[in-house]
């Protein structure tokens, strides 16, 4: 095991040692002002804007990528960019505090459907509005939480900083390098916990780098940084000293850290009976679902929306825990063979990319084999495509592959009909629920009104993307992203709690995204009039690394002068 006090040490401390380091650190961090709480933010900003490439080398190793492709623009927008933008929120609302007011001032408010208050957190600022117009977030919150409740207990913990709680264990995830840093701010000021912040053995070699950047926390007791296997994490899990547990990774592991392994846990499970003697939270991924509603699309458009999907699904591999795995269409569609051709193009064409991570050649293999005669592999066996399978008791419905796997299936209507057919297929026949994609014409939407609000809210999801990826509703800093809310310990289905949220807002129940149907300037020449070209984000994307590590500087420090190259770099991607 290796630490975060020492990143390379013959002798590590012992897990005691570890914890009453952090017990001491949790008065300290008790005793701190808001101001103090800022400076901290403030010093982590500028590491991490210093060390970002070192950051964004050894992703790219870990992941086996060129630090040159363009998929090295991944790793700048889910590591530094994620981070940087959350300190910034995080930063701001603290700052709102500090001077007497809700983080929430400022802000629009609406009314959402059955009785919801929505938060407008994209865009926020005329930056937002340049970087990326056309695009906006809502946090909504639980029916019957008014706006009066959100502004008053909006800063969670920070509003009672003295009222520290705790030390948790933050359990990091493999995947995504952001997710760790961001789960441990979280913990630190959403709930006043010092952190112990085991990480996935596949992100061991990003302890040097994270060492610098959260050095200011880890000096003064706060963090301690831990490598080390099941062995160390089972460890961490029961030890007396630790009041919380969070886990970002499958709902497998939270079973196994709730009921215990085995027989014998799967019982325990079965029997509502838990072994864990400490609260947890969770983030558990599942099997996420685009629905694209019909509607009369242009050659271009069908193309489009078709990179659009495929990004949903290959980002990162396919290694993501809303990474889309089953296409939704109408089978009353005129255009539906049209898109699935599109669609198969988009899929082959894609970079292939290295399987970094461990058993996904495996799961495409088992995909294949459980699909005979449906499934399709690209020529160098990286990326499967299921096509099309009937609706029912299918396996790609009810467990994650969290691998290059996409599975198309089919509903029949049209219009109003659609819609509820498609949200009771993703509510009821799906798996987990942190995030759900609809794709849509904007003349389709118009046409749809209430109805289409009505089916979004319908949606039991913690966040909805509308001609968007729910991946931008992670990287919205003021946004929630978590599970829906309700799941139990016995069903934790894609977890309990949220994270982000750099409001710090309580009483939420989703975030929802809304896109650009066309990237600019085919957009504004449709009349559409919005100016956002083709994301960064997409795996078609010529100059999402150039893009990427632009986005990180300006969000580590805003400012005029860096939007003339962001802009440069975009248009040509």
């Amino acid at each position: 095991m290796r630490t975060g006090m020492n990143t390379v040490n013959d002798h590590p401390p012992s897990l005691d040692t570890l914890v009453e380091e952090l017990r001491r650190g949790e008065e300290t961090w008790g005793s701190m002002s808001l101001s103090a709480r800022r400076d901290l933010l403030a010093v982590l900003s500028e590491a991490l804007q210093q060390h970002a490439q070192e950051w964004v080398d050894v992703a790219c190793s870990i992941k086996r990528l060129s630090p040159t492709s363009q998929l090295a623009g991944e790793e700048w927008i889910s590591g530094p960019y994620a981070v940087l933008s959350g300190v910034g929120a995080l930063s701001a609302t603290l700052a709102a505090l500090e001077g007497g007011r809700s983080p929430l001032d400022g802000f629009h408010l609406s009314q959402a459907p059955d009785d919801r208050v929505a938060v407008r957190v994209l865009p926020h600022t005329l930056f937002d509005r340049l970087l990326l117009n056309g695009f906006t977030a809502e946090v909504w919150s639980k029916p019957g939480v008014t706006a009066d409740r959100l502004r008053k207990a909006a800063g969670l913990g920070q509003r009672t900083p003295k009222e520290t709680g705790g030390i948790g264990l933050v359990l990091g995830a493999g995947n995504i390098f952001s997710i760790a840093p961001l789960d441990t701010l979280y913990e630190l000021f959403a709930h006043n916990r010092v952190v112990l912040l085991k990480l996935n053995p596949i992100t061991d070699p990003l302890l040097p780098v994270l060492n610098k950047v959260f050095a200011p926390f880890i000096e003064l007791g706060l963090l301690r940084i831990v490598t080390g296997g099941v062995e160390f994490g089972a460890a961490a899990v029961a030890h007396p000293g630790i009041g919380h547990v969070h886990i970002t990774g499958s709902v497998t592991s939270h079973d196994v850290i709730v009921f215990g392994p085995g027989e014998e846990g799967r019982a325990r499970q079965t029997r509502g009976e838990v072994l864990l003697d400490k609260p947890i939270t969770s983030e558990l991924g599942g099997v996420s679902p685009t629905i694209v509603v019909p509607g009369n699309w242009s050659k271009r458009d069908l193309a489009f929306q078709a990179e659009h999907i495929v990004t949903q699904k290959l980002h990162n591999n396919g290694y993501n825990c809303i990474a889309s795995q089953v296409l939704v269409l109408s089978s009353d569609w005129a255009q539906k063979d049209d898109f699935l051709k599109a669609l198969r193009k988009a899929f082959t064409d894609a970079v292939a990319r290295p399987a970094y991570y461990p058993g996904s050649d495996d799961r495409c293999a088992a995909a294949v084999r459980d699909h005979p005669g449906t499934a399709k592999q690209v020529a160098d066996g990286s990326r499967v495509l299921l096509e099309e399978i009937p609706v029912g008791d299918d396996i790609a419905f009810a467990e994650e592959y969290f691998a290059p796997v996409l599975a198309v299936t089919s509903l029949p209507g049209q219009g109003r009909d659609f819609l509820d057919r498609a949200a009771a297929f993703a509510n009821d026949r799906l798996s987990g629920t942190l995030g759900a994609n609809v794709v849509a014409h904007p003349r389709t939407i118009r046409a749809l009104g209430a109805d289409f609000t009505r089916f979004i809210a319908d949606l039991r999801y913690g966040t909805v993307a509308v001609n968007a990826w729910t991946g931008v509703g992670y990287l919205t800093a003021r946004a929630t992203w978590g599970a829906f809310p309700g799941h139990t310990l016995q069903d934790a289905q894609s977890g309990i709690g949220i994270v982000h949220n750099g409001l710090l807002l309580d009483g939420t129940e989703r975030t929802v995204v809304h896109g650009p149907f066309r990237p600019f300037p085919r957009s504004v020449l449709t009349g559409q009039f919005t100016l956002s070209p083709r994301p960064p984000w997409f795996v078609t994307n010529r100059t999402a690394a150039v893009t990427g590590r632009r986005l990180a500087a300006f969000a580590g420090r805003p400012g005029w002068a860096k939007l003339p190259g962001i802009f440069a770099s975009a248009l040509r991607g």
